[in-house]
């Protein structure tokens, strides 16, 4: 009865979730401005013109001025839904919007579901071949065999796009790559196994040729379909079938499994037993992909082979084949680069991207949305998981040069550019980066972490080893450090990728609290407290390495207060030359950057340190290639107000005013005026400042940390920061809630010398 009413529960939610708060889950958005007069004759009558001649003129410009080249069509006629069967095409209709769904939200790629209502194959292949002028790829889903055969086939001779029948390719291709993985484990090689393969329909057939092309048999290949084995004496095949008929006297599944190294499952539920599983090759694999209850249950396979290599069709357990590691990256990589065909190079490309990124040590991202799961190459991890953020740009550029190479391209990218255009589709922060990034891999630098320990940094300095040439520290215990590299997953090796800094025993820990005591012994600090500190303080023991010369830079801040790091800062680094000048952070809007300061060093700061900030933001806004336009943000607007902030503002303009700068400014003014060039104009006519302010700066630090968390809580914004100024670059304090990413783009910046950036 609870059972029942669970499934109840969770029916309704489902049911829930299409229907509100509006039916459906896709809808249409203009990509354009509709605002004014102008606006609605360019994007209609007369302006539209010009598009549609230019596209007359030359088709192919129909990518440039349209949204065909990102347009997917995903096209059923709901003979063959997964799990469901032949429910028709309105009754689809859920299914596909959810592949339309997934196609954005795994790679960018616009959408629309078409359900047709036609059963003949020939027909329905006519009305797709009648859309090309509108798409610029189709995707095929759901229609039965043999029917999806002969749609895809006379499609695929008539158009001039992609088309792509995911229920045979994307299945045969995740397939192929966790085989690909499966077998490395088991130590052998496609050549030599042999393949049973239960279930002859589309996906089936298509494994296999998949497999083939990975380097598989035909001779070594037995398929059963509901009849038993497919043999050369049957005179029931299907054209598709008799390419895999056999000359044997095989005729059941048990008679089929003797000696298979690889079972692959595309039928139905408890079709494989463990009498049949214990008939296998030694490590055997077994794909058990029928769904939702596959042809056997990891735990009674596992029962009867346990050193079986096993993969399902579901999510709850380990190495599920889900065509969503495949469909919208091999669709991304085609677009991109024009393809008029998805072929067998693009294809394989495919299966070794997502083989090999399994491979890869697990990304922190990854790591967050798959807590709990150990995330390692090997028998529980053969290939990758659906919210892997790496899946988009391995695949997609794989799939693009493969396409390049064989010939199918009609427009050619740099691969170099287009890998950081996806990765900058990932993550935000990436292309913004890739100036500080590229200096950082330049340098030598060594980075020390005081918060060794935390697994956040031990993953950034994992993703440190793969992505810069920085030299990693970390403060920490090392069989803490151990323990949690092993429980993590991660591949990085204390010694050898990274150094630690044992606080409970180091042999510099004499020489450590000795340079402390120096610098501290007339502000209080007695040789008992400086060696107490040293023993567990890792904040000031990287600060103190920093000081002795022993480390470059150092960051802090993943836990604690950041008032209560600065103050340790600021004891051992702090000279007449350097000294904290603010805190800014950089926040990546939708629309751009947009950075902030001082959001933590001064609360209430004097109009010296208000103009210093302004100085110091104005160099560390050009580490990203970004021409600096800094406001001054205040209750005053130009002058209209006595106020605290007002007389702070007007006497840190008047100091910058009194030296020489290379960077706009301009101030007092509210926030909106900074960032609206047209009222600035209005408000104050010839006003010094051009366009949109970037950088915002403020009187106090409760505006400036409420600006920061608003940009970044309303506005859906991306911090990287805060960055540290004034110290030369020798520190860094994160905030409590950095990502691994956060801690990666700090480290980045720490990596580049002071020097490169002015």
């Amino acid at each position: 009865m609870v059972d029942e009413t669970k499934k109840a529960v969770e029916r309704q939610a489902a049911l829930d979730y299409h229907e509100f708060p509006k039916p459906g889950k896709l809808e249409i958005r203009a990509t354009k401005p509709m605002a004014t007069g102008r606006d609605l004759s360019r994007a209609y009558s007369p302006g539209v013109a010009d598009a549609c001649l230019e596209i007359e003129k030359n088709p192919a410009d129909a990518v440039r001025y349209t949204a065909k080249g990102n347009l997917v069509a995903v096209i059923s006629n709901g003979t063959a839904v997964l799990g469901l069967g032949d429910i028709g095409a309105q009754a689809s209709k859920p299914v596909m919007e959810g592949k339309a769904v997934l196609f954005k939200k795994f790679a960018g790629v616009d959408c629309f579901d078409i359900e047709v209502n036609e059963t003949d194959p020939e027909k329905l292949a006519d009305l797709v071949c009648k859309l090309e002028p509108t798409f610029g790829a189709i995707n095929l889903e759901d229609i039965k065999a043999p029917d999806c055969f002969v749609v895809e086939r006379i499609c695929r001779e008539r158009m001039g796009i992609p088309v792509f029948h995911d229920d045979q390719h994307g299945t045969a291709i995740v397939a192929a790559a966790a085989a690909t993985n499966a077998l490395r484990v088991a130590g052998k090689n496609f050549e030599d196994i042999k393949i049973v393969a239960l279930g002859a329909g589309a996906a089936g057939i298509a494994c296999l040729k998949m497999m083939m092309v990975m380097g598989a048999k035909k001779e070594n290949i037995t398929m059963l379909d509901s009849k038993g084995v497919v043999h050369t004496s049957r005179n029931n095949l299907t054209e598709e079938k008799q390419e895999f008929a056999r000359d044997t006297e095989m005729r059941t599944t048990m008679d089929a499994m003797e000696g298979a190294d690889l079972f692959l499952g595309v039928s139905g539920p408890g079709l494989l037993t463990p009498e049949m599983v214990k008939k296998m090759a030694d490590h055997p694999i077994i794909f058990a992909l029928a769904n939702p209850t596959p042809e056997i249950m990891p735990e009674l396979a596992r029962e009867a082979s346990p050193d079986a290599l096993i993969a399902t069709g579901r999510s709850d357990y380990p190495n599920q084949v889900n065509n969503v590691l495949c469909f919208p990256f091999i669709f991304r990589g085609a677009l991109d680069v024009g393809a008029t065909q998805i072929n067998d190079a693009m294809k394989v490309a495919c299966v070794e991207a997502i083989a090999g990124l399994a491979r890869e040590t697990a990304s922190a991202e990854l790591g967050a949305a798959y807590q709990g799961e150990r995330l390692s190459f090997g028998p529980e991890y053969l290939i990758p998981k659906p919210f892997d953020p790496r899946l988009l740009p391995t695949i997609a550029v794989a799939v693009a040069k493969a396409a390049m190479d064989s010939g199918v391209a009609t427009r050619q990218v740099d691969i170099k550019d287009y890998r950081a255009r996806l990765q900058s589709q990932v993550y935000r922060s990436s292309m913004i980066m890739r100036p500080v990034f590229e200096a950082a891999r330049l340098e030598k630098r060594r980075i020390v972490f005081a918060e060794g320990e935390e697994p956040r940094v031990l993953r950034a300095v994992q993703a440190m080893s793969e992505e810069m040439h920085v030299n990693a520290v970390i403060v920490g215990r090392p069989e803490v450090v151990e323990r949690r590299i092993e429980r993590e997953g991660l591949s990085i090796t204390p010694g050898k990728d990274f150094e630690v800094v044992n606080p409970e025993n180091d042999s510099r820990y004499r020489d450590y609290w000795g340079s402390y005591h120096k610098l501290m012994a007339r502000k209080g600090a007695t040789p008992d407290l400086a060696k107490a500190i040293m023993r567990t303080n890792s904040t000031a023991i990287a600060a103190t390495m920093v000081h002795r010369g022993e480390a470059d830079s150092m960051i802090c801040g993943v836990f604690g207060q950041y008032h209560w790091h600065l103050n340790y800062i600021r004891q051992i680094l702090e000279t007449p030359d350097l000294h904290p000048a603010g805190a800014l952070s950089l926040v990546i809007l939708e629309k751009g950057p947009l950075f902030v300061a001082d959001t933590h060093v001064h609360i209430e700061p004097t109009a010296q340190q208000l103009a210093g900030t302004m100085v110091a933001a104005a160099r560390h806004v050009r580490r990203f290639g970004v021409t600096p336009k800094v406001a001054l943000c205040s209750s005053s607007q130009f002058g209209n107000l006595d106020s605290t902030s007002g007389r702070l503002s007007r006497d840190a303009l008047a100091i910058l005013d009194s030296v020489e700068t290379d960077f706009e400014y301009e101030g007092e003014m509210h926030t909106d005026a900074a960032l609206d060039p047209e009222l600035r104009e209005y408000l104050m006519p010839n006003n010094r400042l051009t366009g949109k302010a970037n950088v915002l700066v403020y009187t106090n630090s409760d505006a400036s940390g409420a600006a920061r968390n608003l940009l970044k809580s309303v506005a859906d914004g991306l911090e990287v920061g805060p960055i540290l100024m004034g110290m030369g670059n020798r520190a860094h304090i994160v905030t409590s809630g950095v990502t691994v990413r956060g801690l990666l783009n700090i480290a980045a910046l720490a990596g580049t010398p002071v020097s490169s950036y002015g």
